[in-house]
């Protein structure tokens, strides 16, 4: 493996960390078809190092002011617009994707961070007087402390935004592990996060492959996983998180066009409208396709 080109390391107490491991693995430029950069890959001692930091950072942030969470919150939604620019370019050079599919995978993601600065209202408890004889109900709602995020390689940017703005801005602390196929838009948000001023150790990657993967499953101080994935992963990672007892979100079968198209009720056909040749695909086929790569985006998720 040359030492020439270029090395991303891990994000980690809110800085580059080069890890124990001497593992790497190589990040192509799809354009081109060569290696430009070589990514670390974590050890379990790593990811014991993220999630020690995180842990510690936790029992700061955690007792954050909402206002103090939404401040943050608020700088980095800023940040991201103001910059999305450098980040579609990432996304182009890792992934391969145009620069305003990049533009539109980065809009989607900036919606999430924008309805993450309007949380406070959301996780707020409640409060039920005389809910029977002389008892009263009333219910919190508390971060859970450190959680573990694994992202996939086509959406690199827009999946890690799914989870940790939501998860940060109510007091948790994260641990991202994104693909090591398109791994620098992990570390760029990490930065813009730490530029917005969050805290060091709220929000650490690490990169690497299964071994990264399986040590943040059964870390015993990560108390939930979120997941966007094929289903034989995520069928490895819900039955293996969730047996070591962690809260597990992943998605559920995705839903394509073909199939929504399945449940609408059938149009009459015109009586001036050529009838469909014998030959000719189903519509769900040829909408099959036609698809030209694998898209996670589903109206219904």
């Amino acid at each position: 493996m040359s030492t020439e080109l270029p090395v991303l390391d891990h994000w980690i107490d809110g800085a580059a960390s080069a890890g124990s491991s001497d593992r790497m693995g190589d990040v192509f430029d799809p354009a081109r078809g060569v290696v430009q950069k070589h990514v670390r890959f974590a050890s379990a001692a790593d990811v014991d190092n993220a999630v020690a930091v995180a842990r510690k950072a936790f029992s700061s942030w955690g007792q954050a002011s909402i206002a103090k969470r939404q401040a943050v919150m608020f700088k980095f939604r800023e940040l991201l617009a103001s910059r999305q620019g450098e980040l579609a370019a990432i996304l182009t050079s890792e992934h391969g994707k145009v620069l305003s599919d990049a533009g539109g995978e980065i809009a989607r993601g900036l919606e999430v961070v924008e309805f993450a600065c309007s949380l406070p209202h959301l996780i707020k408890g409640s409060m039920s007087e005389n809910v029977s004889t002389d008892v009263d109900v009333f219910s919190l709602k508390q971060p859970l402390g450190v959680v573990g995020v694994i992202s996939p390689f086509n959406f690199p940017a827009m999946v890690p935004m799914w989870f940790f703005p939501i998860a940060i801005a109510t007091g948790n602390c994260v641990v991202l592990k994104p693909s090591e196929k398109d791994p620098s838009a992990a570390n760029w948000m990490a930065e813009l996060m730490a530029e917005a001023g969050l805290p060091p150790g709220v929000f650490n990657v690490v990169h690497g492959d299964k071994e990264a993967v399986d040590a943040i499953l059964t870390h015993p101080d990560i108390a939930a996983i979120s997941f966007v994935g094929s289903t034989p992963i995520a069928r490895h990672v819900y039955e293996t998180a969730t047996a070591h007892g962690k809260r597990v979100r992943g998605p559920r079968r995705r839903q394509e066009p073909h199939a929504r198209a399945a449940r609408r009720r059938p149009r009459p056909r015109s009586p001036t409208r050529p009838s469909t040749p014998a030959s000719a695909p189903p519509v769900s086929a040829a909408w099959r396709s036609a698809s030209c790569s694998r898209s996670t985006r589903s109206p219904t998720r």
